[in-house]
């Protein structure tokens, strides 16, 4: 692709994408993470905040946008698709609708999160985890396994813009495990500083930069850091 870093892991050629989507060209393989479609809703119900309720909209055209692009003919979405439970169950009928157009003709496989266990409502396949060609997807990292794939931690990088700190979000691996980027829109993060990341990553640990100007760089070590 043109489009995106290129880099190698466990033997298999991916691409980290600008959006924060993972490409496997010989799978014709789209891996995405922590949709949590619907947080607008689950923020509503439990705090009474309200906010734009424009983010399950944005994620999904993200995400149509990136098929498009690659012609994916298999989708992993690695859990928490959704905020909670309720937030599949509240899904308006048109973005329901979206995403069953999404899925037709295509593989697709929704790994079960912490936050869903993977929305049963929906079409495609729904595991704890999968494997394709000795990579296993799944949502939490397992410190034991190796040719593993992941979400859940958000990892964001923290970089010094004109005097001010910014946070990108970014893919991280090492030899054994990559952890991708939130793909949802309403989404926070964690510091590749935070402990629960530097204690999961070996040495050698690099990370590339989602967004439209990616980089590729050694993993920080630091103490302990949170980003919103």
């Amino acid at each position: 692709m043109n489009n995106g870093c290129e880099f190698e892991f466990s033997g298999a050629t991916l691409t980290a994408l600008p959006s924060g989507a993972l490409w496997w060209a010989a799978h014709d393989l789209l891996v995405v993470s922590d949709l949590h479609l619907g947080k607008s809703d689950r923020i509503a119900r439990r705090t009474g905040t309200m906010v734009p309720p424009y983010e399950t909209y944005d994620t999904l055209l993200r995400l149509e946008t990136d098929i498009a692009t690659t012609g994916a003919r298999q989708v992993i979405c690695l859990g928490d698709s959704f905020d909670d439970m309720a937030s599949s169950a509240n899904l308006d009928p048109k973005n329901r609708d979206w995403i069953l157009t999404l899925q037709s003709g295509r593989d697709w496989t929704w790994i079960e999160g912490n936050h869903d266990p993977a929305p049963l409502s929906l079409g495609g396949h729904h595991r704890a985890e999968h494997t394709v060609d000795g990579l296993t997807f799944r949502h939490i990292a397992d410190p034991h396994l190796q040719a593993e794939i992941s979400g859940h931690y958000h990892p964001k990088l923290r970089l010094p813009v004109r005097g001010k700190l910014i946070s990108r979000p970014c893919f991280l691996f090492d030899a054994r495990r990559l952890i991708l980027p939130a793909y949802g829109t309403y989404t926070g993060g964690l510091c590749l500083t935070h402990g629960a990341l530097q204690s999961l990553m070996g040495p050698g640990a690099q990370v590339i930069l989602a967004g439209t100007s990616q980089h590729r760089l050694p993993m920080p070590r630091a103490a302990q850091q949170r980003v919103s």
